[in-house]
């Protein structure tokens, strides 16, 4: 990652990992409350500023250039199935048996034309066995085809030190420093490594509950339960908090796991445009206007639904017009927070945070625990009425199986070290770390000329190439040294020829400073 004093990048993810460089900072942990102080003296609720997104249009040429090579790569695909149609190009892929042909078919056309004549051709670039901690830099095994991608053999190979570039372990909790975990062995030896039972059967141990006390503690609200499956958080939760009758305004570029959770639920679903505080706004006037469809009768509620940090974009929410408008109009608000919590703000605490804004003015507070801190699962968070009313209502927490006790402790120590209640300060250097590599990272990336998507505070870092010939090419190149990653990426870019930026700003409209609404002091 990148060392600040030394201006190093030990991992040239393009979402950016916290360097394990021993030191200490002076920066107290403190509790998440309105008054509570840190170790400077500054109050956590101090309004910070937030940012433009940054979303570069690409030159004219390139956007041709692109729908051509696309446009291009389809035609032969169809050239290629009429070929396997007549029986003169072998088929792979799987197909439908002729016994089944009146059944509601199980693959879908046009996914499978994408898969068969596109992603076959770059398939190699994903999926990659790893064989070693998934960390900055990690070891691969070689693997080649007989047949155009569409199986692998492995050599026996081992491809050593390639630069992870994908990874979201932003903190670096996903670890296997033998002192750092101490207690997660220890957990593992008084409870096992599994349950085997639902949290209201007999799986619901100590450990849970501690867990969840200590999240709640961490967020700075009144209650929290944990889940064992991230995309599960979002997807059968949102059922159990609208349904019939209720109306979910939901950003356009949500998660696939919110999106999921907002069909499953019966709710009508309208959606606005990105970070766009005029489509919102537009959207609950009319909602409050002209209430349901057909009878017009009041919604029995309205969820707006949005991400902290959208992770394809590395866009950050527009968190405290947001929270303004849910105010004027008395909807609610389900926030989604798995890229942000532990990623961004002073000690790691998300975009509430990041904002100074007080977390108990969002409704439903949700993030997850897989990326920075390491392990696996999701939370929902806020009043205490709410949690209890999910803990009988939620499919997850009826269902599911409860969270294996490693993998608590191993969230519970990464929460207590980003507390600095573990009696260090290395969880707070992380998060500062990180916010450095962050910002860094970003600005030679612009200097170079490549353009970048996203917040200068995101981690998620989007790297646009536009040409689907470029893909391979990138994917392919980075193995041995991590310090030379942006060296590498800037003679790369100019051998590939995907430095498209001109530094020159959208022409796309911004229109969410053209509400009506006034922010609460």
């Amino acid at each position: 990652m990148i060392r600040a004093d030394e201006h190093h990048l030990r991992n040239g993810a393009l979402k950016a990992h916290s360097d394990l460089k021993q030191g200490s900072n002076n920066l107290k942990n403190g509790y998440h409350v309105t008054e509570k102080k840190n170790g400077n003296g500054d109050s956590f609720y101090q309004p910070r500023v937030r940012g433009e997104d940054s979303f570069e249009e690409a030159p004219m040429y390139v956007a041709v250039m692109t729908y051509m090579g696309y446009g291009i790569v389809i035609l032969f695909g169809y050239f290629r199935d009429f070929l396997r149609a007549v029986g003169l190009e072998k088929c792979h892929q799987a197909q439908e048996r002729e016994e089944q042909k009146d059944f509601v078919p199980l693959y879908q056309d046009f996914e499978n034309f994408y898969k068969r004549n596109l992603y076959m051709r770059v398939r190699d670039n994903w999926n990659r066995p790893i064989c070693s901690l998934p960390g900055p830099v990690f070891d691969v095994m070689e693997r080649v085809s007989d047949d155009y991608n569409w199986t692998f053999r492995l050599t026996g190979k081992t491809i050593e030190n390639v630069i992870n570039m994908g990874s979201y372990n932003y903190l670096g909790f996903a670890e296997n420093n033998v002192d750092f975990l101490k207690t997660v062995a220890e957990e593992t030896r008084q409870y096992g490594v599994g349950v085997c039972s639902t949290r209201q059967e007999l799986g619901n141990l100590s450990i849970h509950e501690k867990l969840e006390r200590l999240v709640a503690e961490f967020l700075g609200v009144e209650s929290a339960m944990a889940f064992g499956m991230g995309f599960a958080t979002n997807s059968m939760n949102i059922p159990a908090l609208v349904g019939k009758g209720c109306l979910i305004l939901s950003d356009e570029l949500n998660h696939t796991s919110l999106i999921l959770g907002a069909r499953l639920s019966g709710a009508t679903i309208r959606v606005f445009k990105h970070n766009n505080m005029q489509s919102l706004e537009k959207l609950l006037k009319e909602a409050i206007c002209s209430g349901q469809p057909r009878t017009h009768r009041g919604w029995k509620k309205i969820l707006i639904m949005v991400e902290g940090i959208y992770s394809m974009e590395g866009s950050l929410v527009r968190l405290p017009e947001i929270l303004a408008l849910k105010k004027k109009y008395k909807a609610y608000l389900y926030l989604d927070e798995a890229h942000s919590i532990g990623a961004v703000g002073p000690t790691g605490r998300g975009v509430t945070e990041h904002f100074g804004v007080d977390p108990n003015e969002v409704d439903v507070l949700m993030g997850t625990f897989t990326k920075s801190f390491g392990a696996t699962g999701g939370y929902i968070a806020g009043k205490k009425e709410l949690v209890d009313y999910l803990r009988s209502h939620s499919h997850s927490a009826v269902y599911a199986t409860a969270m294996s006790p490693p993998v608590v402790e191993q969230i519970i120590r990464a929460i207590k070290c980003i507390m600095g209640v573990d009696g260090t300060t290395e969880g707070q250097r992380r998060v500062r770390q990180l916010s450095e590599n962050t910002r860094y990272l970003r600005s030679r990336l612009k200097e170079m000329g490549f353009i970048i998507y996203g917040n200068q505070d995101s981690p998620v870092v989007p790297l646009l190439l536009y040409l689907p010939g470029k893909q391979p090419i990138l994917a392919s190149h980075f193995t041995p040294c991590p310090s030379q990653v942006l060296q590498s990426l800037d003679e790369l870019g100019d051998h590939i020829r995907v430095k498209f930026s001109r530094h020159r700003p959208s022409r796309r409209q911004e229109l969410h400073n053209e509400t009506d609404f006034e922010q609460d002091s």
